[in-house]
């Protein structure tokens, strides 16, 4: 008599027996078998920092978390760049602005300056919550839309499930993102949920998140935007399962209503003094003296050592050995797209020379000279 492996298995003495009909035999993987598999990319629905699968994306109140929003949809929606700098596959987007009325978009779409809006992006100012028929209208449009990439909801307090009675409330928020975090699944999208941060600051900013860790421990990526205490300018962090934790400054211009990328945040100071030293160390070959510093900046020697220490309070600069200094990581706003060519440029000395680059060739003594002319 013929045995199927599949649902028979071997006793110890040879001969067959029945499988168990559980969970496990029905549907579960070997190790060997998942090796041999195929599965498509993870798409990024904004490249580095917007995978598909669910997306926390918190902030405090009035920080602009909705008008990131709705540039980085508008980018998706019209295959365009988000945050300046980050080219989008086009794919339809529902953005759910469930704080705002049609006026209100209306007037921050005419703020924007676009010269067209995308027919891929639909707005709704209303929506049922986790306990009515949220998840079967975002289905619903799903199942209608086959080019759908993202879903922004904005903000999650308005579709958020009541607690039940014997529920805690880490049960409750796990229960509430699980829900949307296995239809992005499904569906192969990204879903980005707006929230907020607690009052109370937190040494890790993914702690700052309001609510129980049921939040954050079910999304497949968090983002936090804060602000960094210096004008418009503020730290994006994120980290997720299939997201590299970043730590991007941006910059937000109120006349537009637009945020850009400035750099890597550990490249980017709170002061324009300690911005153009941070630049300087970016371009040099070797760590430099204070000294050197103040010479390719045309500073005082005393500001730059003062400047110095505030970067290294700010875990953006190294001491060197013999007094030198240099950066903890590479200059990223230098070497990448989102750099600054005003700030690049502005670096150049005699004849278009780099000044990082005059300073470094060691004499016969082993002392820095300024190859120009001159002990450094």
């Amino acid at each position: 008599m013929q045995h199927d492996p599949l649902e028979d298995a071997a006793s110890l003495d040879g001969s067959w027996m029945p499988r168990p009909d559980g969970l496990a035999f029905r549907d579960g993987v070997s190790a060997r078998a998942l090796m041999t598999m195929t599965f498509p990319p993870i798409k990024f629905i904004v490249p580095g920092y917007i995978v598909e699968g669910l997306t926390i994306f918190a902030g405090a109140p009035k920080l602009g978390k909705s008008w990131a929003c709705l540039g980085f949809g508008i980018a998706v929606a019209s295959g365009g760049m988000a945050f300046g700098s980050i080219r989008c596959e086009q794919g339809a987007v529902l953005y759910l602005a469930l704080e705002d009325n049609p006026r209100r978009l209306q007037s921050r779409l005419k703020q924007l300056r676009l010269p067209e809006m995308p027919e891929a992006l639909t707005l709704q100012t209303e929506w049922p919550s986790l306990d009515g028929e949220c998840l079967h209208e975002i289905e619903t449009w799903l199942d209608g839309t086959p080019t759908a990439r993202l879903i922004i909801i904005d903000v999650f307090a308005r579709i958020k499930s009541a607690i039940g009675s014997k529920e805690a409330q880490y049960e409750a928020d796990y229960r509430s993102i699980t829900a949307l975090q296995q239809l992005a699944g499904r569906h192969g999208i990204a879903i980005v949920l707006v929230h907020h941060t607690r009052k109370m600051d937190a040494e890790d900013p993914f702690d700052a998140v309001s609510g129980t860790r049921g939040l954050t421990g079910a999304a497949d990526s968090v983002l936090v935007l804060k602000r960094d205490g210096v004008g418009e300018s503020a730290v994006l962090y994120g980290r997720g399962r299939d997201l590299h934790e970043i730590e991007t400054a941006m910059e937000f211009d109120r006349n537009t209503g637009s945020w850009r990328i400035r750099g890597d945040a550990s490249s980017i100071a709170k002061t324009p003094e300690r911005q153009d030293i941070l630049d300087l160390l970016g371009r040099a070959i070797d760590p430099m003296t204070p000294t050197q510093i103040a010479s390719a900046l045309g500073k005082e020697r005393t500001n730059i050592s003062h400047q110095l220490q505030a970067l290294f309070n700010e875990s953006k600069v190294l001491r060197a050995k013999g007094g030198k200094w240099s950066l903890i990581n590479p200059i990223h706003s230098v070497h990448s797209s989102h750099s600054s060519p005003e700030r690049v440029n502005g670096m150049k000395g005699v004849n278009g020379v780099d000044k990082a680059r005059m300073i470094l060739a060691p004499n016969e003594t082993g002392d820095d000279v300024d190859v120009l002319g001159g002990a450094a």
